[in-house]
């Protein structure tokens, strides 16, 4: 199994762009890998309609770390926990996901990696130009 660690710098605050992130209603703006409509929140879980099923997602509780790890419980029963951080950058701050490899092929992998880039790169758009929360 392999890890790729996927990172972006966005021209913004820490702050800003932490705030904008881990704001579950933000979710089907920029991370299209996971969410595709609405987040339903069911007790301390996140439920959201993903390329996969519906799934559960766990996010680290809020801090002033910019840690923003998450467990995703797929619709098969496996639970995929995925590091994702921000912190400082000379630039303004940088996004970092770490993709693991676990059970899919080379090409399932490389695919999941772009796709996540892509994500990435739709979070950096929205900071930005200033989206506003959902």
């Amino acid at each position: 199994m392999q890890s790729r660690h996927v990172s972006i710098v966005v021209p913004a605050s820490v702050d800003d762009v932490y705030g904008f992130a881990s704001d579950p209603r933000n979710l089907p703006q920029w991370a299209a890998g996971l969410a595709q409509s609405e987040v339903e929140l069911r007790g301390e879980d996140l439920v959201v309609q993903s390329p996969m099923g519906e799934v559960l997602v766990r996010f680290a509780p809020r801090n002033a770390l910019g840690i923003l790890d998450h467990d995703v419980v797929l619709p098969s029963g496996p639970v995929v926990t995925n590091p994702l951080r921000v912190f400082s950058h000379p630039d303004g701050a940088e996004v970092v996901f770490t993709v693991r490899q676990i059970e899919l092929t080379d090409e399932e992998f490389e695919r999941d990696c772009g796709m996540v880039a892509a994500d990435l790169a739709r979070l950096r758009e929205l900071v930005t130009r200033g989206a506003p929360t959902a």
